[in-house]
């Protein structure tokens, strides 16, 4: 892989990364399907500029259906889950969380496709979920002392649907809107979530009393996390092969507690243990299974 692919690469997991702090800051002050509102109509407004300017094509109107579906599924649900479990939970917590979203890709591929998984998949998923269980456990011994524990087990919960939004998203976006415009693509999912979480948002609960740092950390959810973010991954995706563009995957959680460490979040020691017991799991996935070897004599017959 050239440097430079390497340099934005990095760049895309540094920026995906800073969202969960981001939703954090922005929760101060926005209910969380503002967060989500929000989000979605700044990312879109980049988008359409870049769509307009670059000669980029929308998706037809006959897959209207899929698209929805996927804007809700990709866009309006996860960020406005994230926000409502980043009011409960740390951000760190739920970068590590997000990180089930690959697992959970690969478990619904599978059932789709009907294919059977190899033992590296096994082996990845009991890990993959084996680490964010080690994070969440020792999270519990620590934060959710001053809280309700079951009002933190919620919290995970909503984050944990959230990253399961995303896992189907990918699943449809492969199998029914394959071959579209991406950018395109982009900004129609972003601007149909802002759509359908606008009415929720103006007759829901409102922000009042609005700070800065709120409205900065929205400014950056929505430009860098759902825009600049959409143009390096479509970017890297023309140069680059998808797995390796998954490996973005395995920084997040990284980046999160690196994050949330920054903000001075809790985090204990075997959190650290439990994202690279996360990690590995998904290289694991990610690892193609050996080669079948066939005996001469079968090559012979």
């Amino acid at each position: 892989m050239k440097i430079r692919y390497m340099v934005q690469l990095l760049l895309l997991s540094t920026v995906w990364g800073v969202s969960f702090l981001m939703i954090r800051i922005a929760d101060v002050d926005f209910p969380p399907v503002w967060v989500g509102l929000l989000r979605c109509f700044t990312g879109a407004f980049l988008l359409w500029s870049m769509l307009l300017f670059g000669g980029h094509k929308l998706p037809p109107r006959r897959l209207i259906f899929w698209l929805l579906l996927v804007a809700l599924t990709n866009n309006a649900l996860p960020f406005s889950f994230f926000a409502w479990g980043e009011r409960i939970i740390p951000s760190s917590t739920a970068a590590v969380l997000n990180g089930t979203t690959p697992i959970w890709t690969l478990l619904l591929s599978l059932a789709v496709t009907h294919k059977r998984a190899s033992l590296n998949t096994i082996l990845g998923v009991i890990l993959g979920f084996s680490g964010v269980a080690l994070v969440v456990n020792f999270y519990s011994s620590g934060e959710i002392a001053t809280q309700e524990h079951s009002h933190a087990l919620w919290g995970v919960v909503v984050i944990a649907l959230g990253a399961l939004g995303y896992a189907i998203a990918t699943v449809i976006a492969k199998t029914k809107l394959h071959g579209l415009d991406p950018i395109g693509l982009a900004t129609t999912q972003l601007s149909l979530a802002a759509v359908m979480l606008a009415p929720i948002a103006f007759y829901g609960p409102h922000p009042w009393h609005i700070h800065l740092s709120s409205v900065l950390a929205i400014m950056v959810l929505g430009f860098a996390g759902s825009g600049i973010a959409y143009l390096l991954y479509y970017s890297l995706l023309v140069h680059i092969s998808a797995t390796q563009v998954t490996a973005v995957t395995y920084l997040l959680p990284l980046w999160g507690m690196s994050w949330g460490a920054i903000a001075h979040e809790p985090i204990t020691p075997i959190a650290y243990v439990g994202v690279a017991v996360v990690v590995a799991g998904l290289i694991l996935m990610n690892r193609p299974a050996a080669p079948r070897v066939i005996p001469a004599e079968a090559c012979a017959d």
